[in-house]
């Protein structure tokens, strides 16, 4: 069954590969390396349709330094993913996904918080340019459009922040509310003509601030919007660094019970994970969890969880 996962942080750790930190090798290659959790090997043993690779810049980079880290990536984006593999199409508009060959898998770049660009605007539109399909405003910490959940005075978007979240809906661009505080995730809602939640549980069964209260959870789905789950143990089963597809499965059947069986989508959060459902350690395990889920499941819903859901929500195929 084919996969569309709406977020990864592989192109991180490519970076940091090629920093020298932390592993050493000069660069990770993207074909095979085992640091790699969605290396083309394992995606294209988990039958990948698309996978999105987060920006995301470090909390301790410096101000000055962000874009050009988001740069770095963008270019580790092309030079090692797309240019050593036709195997993997670059996908810039939600078309594109219809353009897919057999045996060929989608990368898609997104933006895992506004720092990247603080204020530019002209920054931002570059990152429309590169094709970016959904951005998170904010990661844990506070940035100049919104607070993190991390960030302990809870605010939500700034104006700036509600500008840039103007500017997505002009760009057909999903704003993911998976780091939101409570209150930006409200903002968001009011204001964004696509929300969109790419790597986020249910708050119900796991109550941690990275998750999503049933009123949350309500709202989105009443707004069109999509839930893809993250597989981070500490999201799936409180207090625990271990969890099993059992555990994620309990989030994929609150989330049905809340109305949500055509809105749920996977967004396994890989290479940004340092624990993992057992089972489920990387890309290549996917046909794991559909079988569970193929247990629990018809099999034309666990398509949707899979991709159609995805596919049929996407902005102008609505």
């Amino acid at each position: 069954m084919k996969i569309i996962d709406t977020h990864c942080d592989a192109l991180l750790k490519l970076q940091l590969a090629k920093r020298g930190l932390p592993y050493g090798k000069l660069p990770l290659s993207f074909q095979h390396a085992a640091e790699l959790e969605t290396n083309l090997a394992r995606l294209q043993q988990g039958s990948y349709m698309a996978q999105f690779f987060a920006i995301f810049i470090e909390p301790d980079v410096p101000s000055d330094e962000k874009w050009q880290h988001a740069l770095e990536q963008i270019d580790m984006f092309h030079t090692e993913i797309l240019d050593k593999h036709p195997e993997m199409k670059h996908m810039k508009s939600w078309e594109d996904f219809d353009r897919l060959q057999p045996g060929e898998i989608g990368a898609v770049l997104a933006l895992e918080g506004a720092d990247a660009f603080g204020n530019d605007f002209v920054k931002l539109r570059q990152l429309y340019r590169e094709g970016i399909l959904y951005m998170g405003m904010s990661w844990n910490n506070a940035n100049l459009c919104a607070d993190g959940a991390g960030e302990p005075r809870g605010g939500g978007l700034t104006e700036l922040g509600k500008e840039v979240v103007n500017m997505n809906n002009a760009n057909q661009v999903y704003t993911d509310v998976s780091h939101s505080t409570v209150k930006g995730f409200w903002d968001i809602l009011e204001l964004s003509d696509y929300p969109f939640a790419s790597h986020a549980n249910a708050r119900a069964i796991c109550d941690h601030p990275r998750n999503l209260y049933d009123e949350q959870i309500k709202a989105m789905f009443a707004k069109n919007g999509l839930i893809h789950l993250v597989y981070n143990p500490p999201f799936i089963k409180k207090d625990s660094d271990q969890a099993t597809i059992d555990d994620l499965l309990r989030h994929v059947e609150h989330f049905c019970e809340l109305g949500g069986l055509k809105q749920i989508g996977f967004g396994s959060d890989f290479d940004g994970i340092s624990m993992h459902v057992t089972g489920l350690e990387h890309a290549g395990k996917y046909p794991n969890f559909i079988n569970e889920l193929l247990k629990r499941y018809k099999e034309e819903d666990v398509k949707g969880f899979a991709f159609q859901n995805f596919l049929d929500h996407r902005p102008g195929f609505r």
